[in-house]
């Protein structure tokens, strides 16, 4: 898919992917499906859901690395700063040829507008928290989140995943 393809679909799924309500439980349920998702598939991730200022799961699985969790602190930053998806601002500095630094005066020692974070909405409220995962190439982290998303939401992945 072309750059400008991804950033409308991205922008699909930040429209599709809404709660009705979201609180710890649901914070332990989605972090769970990650997971899950991420036992069975073996994939050496990290996983975070993050309500504000407030951690509500985390997990690293075996083959993550402790500059996993650096990069989920920076991604996470992104989509809270911007609420969007890291991916989809790391599309549109690239397309711009921009950096977070150039563009925003953001250090990248603070964000990084790489894929992996999306934020989580509730309707009627706005973003409340961001959930993130690190440790596969970006467009795969972001895959993986929006999928969790897409199942905990009973959405069709089919129509929303990037290809």
């Amino acid at each position: 898919m072309a750059v400008d393809e991804d950033i409308a679909r991205i922008s699909e799924q930040e429209e599709a992917l809404r709660f009705e309500r979201f609180d710890l439980a649901a914070a332990w349920r989605l972090g769970s499906l990650l997971r899950e998702m991420a036992e069975e598939r073996r994939l050496g991730v990290a996983i975070d859901v993050q309500l504000h200022s407030m951690p509500a799961f985390y997990a690293a699985m075996p083959g993550s690395t402790p500059d996993n969790a650096q990069w989920i602190r920076r991604k996470r930053a992104v989509a809270l700063r911007f609420f969007r998806s890291s991916y989809a601002i790391g599309l549109m500095l690239a397309k711009q040829n921009a950096t977070m630094e150039g563009k925003y005066g953001l250090a990248s020692a603070d964000y990084a507008a790489h894929g992996g974070s999306f934020p989580i909405f509730v309707t009627g409220t706005g973003c409340i928290g961001a959930v993130t995962v690190s440790g596969l190439p970006q467009r795969e982290d972001h895959n993986m989140v929006v999928e969790a998303l897409a199942k905990i939401l009973g959405k069709d992945i089919a129509g929303l995943r990037l290809d």
